[in-house]
C-alpha cells in the first residue's frame, strides 16, 4: 500500500471530491473537512484493505479499480463503482469488522480517518461539525438502503428458486 499525507482543503482537492458520486451533495466547508481527515491509498491486486475482525477508524470511498469481499473466506462481492463507499458498517455500529475486502488489480481509495476528529478546526463552531457529521451519516444510510435493497432481491431469488426446485 501507498499512502498519502493527510490531505489538504485546497481548491484543487474540493473539486475533485466534488465529482465522486457519494459526495456530490457536500457543501464546500464539509468537503474541506473531510479532506481534513483523509488519505489517498494505493493498493496492489491482492492486496488485503479491510481485515474481518478487525477493529479500525477508517471509511473508504473507492476512487477507481475493483473490490473483493470475503466473509469467512467466501467471496460475497465486488464493489466496482466509482464513489462507493465500504467500510461504514464498523463506524456506525462499532463492532469489529463484519468482511475482508481485497484490491482486484491496481485500487485506489479516499480513505477517512474517522478517529482524528481532532484535526477539525478549532474555528468550526458546533452546529457546523454536527451538520457534517449528519450529513455523513445520511450517506452511509443511502449507501447501506442501496445494498439492502439489492440483498433483499437476492435473497428473494434465492428463496424462489429454491421453492421452485421444490415443487
Amino acid at each position: 500500500m501507498i499512502e498519502s499525507k493527510y490531505l489538504k482543503d485546497n481548491v484543487q482537492n474540493i473539486q475533485r471530491l466534488m465529482a465522486i458520486p457519494g459526495l456530490k451533495d457536500f457543501e464546500t466547508r464539509n468537503l474541506a473537512k473531510l479532506l481534513r481527515l483523509s488519505k489517498i491509498r494505493q493498493y496492489e491486486d491482492g492486496e488485503r484493505i479491510i481485515r474481518e475482525g478487525d477493529n479500525d477508524p477508517w471509511l473508504y470511498f473507492l476512487l477507481s479499480g475493483t473490490l473483493k469481499i470475503e466473509k469467512q473466506g467466501v467471496e460475497i462481492g465486488h464493489i466496482r463503482d466509482v464513489g462507493e463507499i465500504f467500510g461504514e458498517m464498523r463506524i456506525v455500529d462499532s463492532l469489529v469488522r463484519s468482511a475482508s475486502v481485497y484490491a482486484v488489480g491496481d485500487t485506489l481509495c479516499l480513505c477517512v480517518d474517522t478517529s482524528a476528529k481532532g484535526r477539525l478546526s478549532d474555528s468550526d463552531d458546533h452546529d457546523e461539525r454536527i451538520d457534517f457529521l449528519l450529513l455523513l451519516y445520511r450517506i452511509f444510510a443511502e449507501y447501506m438502503s442501496i445494498r439492502l435493497r439489492a440483498t433483499n432481491d437476492e435473497l428473494f431469488r434465492a428463496k424462489k428458486e429454491l421453492a421452485d426446485q421444490v415443487k
